[in-house]
Order: C-alpha cells, then sequence, then structure tokens
C-alpha cells in the first residue's frame, strides 16, 4: 500500500490546534489530530449542499453566494457548476494555508475553480461577511468545521448560536437560503433554527453517492419573508 506523506500544517484561525495536510498517491486528507476532517474521494455530501442551495435560488437574477469554508473546493465547484454566468460568489477562508494548499499541492483537486471569474476568496472569518451586510446574499452556505457541534475552532460556534443564526437571517436576501453541513444529526440546532426564524427542512446524505458515512444538511429559509 502507497504510505501517506505529509506535506504541511498550519495552526488554526485560533492557533489552538494544528491542521496536517498528507497525500497517498493521488489521494488528499487534511487531518486535525487524529480526525480526518476531509478526504479528496469523499465530495458527496459537501457537493449535495451547494446542489440543494442552488436549486432552491433558481431564477434569481445575479445571485450572490456567500461560501464559508474553501475546504477541498468541491462545494465551491457544485456551485460554479449550478450557477449561470451572471453569479457571484465569495468564499471565506479563515486559514491562509488552505488557500495555499489549494494553489498548490491541491491544485489538481481544484481544477482551476479560483481562478473562475465568478469567484472571490477572502481569509477572513465568514461571520464578519455575514454581520457585514443586510440583504446581501441569495444563499448563505456553511461548511465550517464539524457543524454545529465543532471542534477545530471555538468561535465557530458563534455561527450556529441563535444570535448568530438571526444575522445570517438579516444577510439573506428576500427567498434567500441558508444551508448548513453537519458531520451528524443535531437536534438542538434544528429548534434553534426554528426560533431564529427559519423554515428548515434536513436532508440526509452520503460521504461518496450512495455509500460513506452519512451527514446531514440544514435548507433554511426565512419564513415570512417571501
Amino acid at each position: 500500500m502507497i504510505p501517506w506523506v505529509h506535506l504541511d500544517s498550519a495552526k488554526t484561525g485560533d492557533g489552538a490546534q494544528e491542521l496536517r495536510l498528507k497525500r497517498r498517491g493521488s489521494e488528499f486528507s487534511i487531518m486535525l489530530g487524529t480526525n480526518e476532517l476531509m478526504n479528496s474521494r469523499l465530495s458527496g455530501s459537501e457537493q449535495a449542499l451547494a446542489k440543494l442551495s442552488c436549486q432552491r435560488i433558481a431564477g434569481h437574477r445575479q445571485p450572490r453566494i456567500l461560501i464559508g469554508g474553501l475546504g477541498m473546493g468541491f462545494t465551491l465547484r457544485a456551485a460554479l457548476a449550478e450557477l449561470g454566468k451572471d453569479a457571484g460568489i465569495v468564499v471565506a477562508e479563515l486559514v491562509p494555508a488552505v488557500v495555499v494548499w489549494a494553489r498548490g499541492p491541491m491544485a489538481e483537486v481544484f481544477g482551476g475553480c479560483l481562478d473562475d471569474p465568478r469567484v472571490a476568496i477572502q481569509e477572513t472569518d465568514v461571520g464578519q461577511l455575514i454581520r457585514s451586510g443586510s440583504a446581501a446574499w441569495d444563499a448563505i452556505l456553511l461548511d465550517v468545521d464539524n457543524g454545529p457541534e465543532g471542534i477545530v475552532h471555538k468561535g465557530n460556534d458563534a455561527l450556529y448560536s441563535l444570535a448568530g443564526l438571526g444575522a445570517a437571517r438579516t444577510a439573506l436576501k428576500p427567498g434567500g437560503v441558508l444551508a448548513v453541513w453537519s458531520q451528524g444529526p443535531d437536534s438542538g440546532f434544528t429548534r434553534r433554527l426554528k426560533q431564529a426564524g427559519f423554515a428548515v427542512e434536513e436532508v440526509n446524505t452520503r460521504a461518496n453517492g450512495k455509500r460513506g458515512a452519512r451527514h446531514v444538511i440544514w435548507i433554511a429559509t426565512a419564513a415570512g419573508r417571501f
């Protein structure tokens, strides 16, 4: 079996933990301690996050999309495939090294999507972008940490708090969608979405087509704003 090769390390946004980029042949992995956060062979649920969101805003003119977390680019690539030439996508990535990896050792995984004229990368906390504008986005896609129960950066918890969800609702245009990826179910988060004024659909999906780990995507629309 081909062994894993360590390519690089980077501190998480709060500097408290370390991410490690590894490669085995054409396969990449991003690790946090013993936890694998991402693997280039497992992209089904990240792609579903984009497809489900874009389907909900089909027909919006010049849609603006905010993606929280660059990861390995699967959500971004799927969104680009779904959206027209008039769309604009901003990707917020808190760890600058992840962007470096995307343009360097993992460039083949990204397939040039970072150079698409519809894409802008901002090395910042997605929460800051959410709080910076009202009715600014047609869709906000959050693939940050492991979902509402974060393990990478405790500051991410604010995104999934009642206040954070309220800010996301304010940041959405009428008819907009908040979509959230999670490693697993979280009934408390579903309740908070409803408390924040969202109508909620919870979708179960797989990490790799019909196989792999089961993940959850919440599709939330601002109730009463249509």
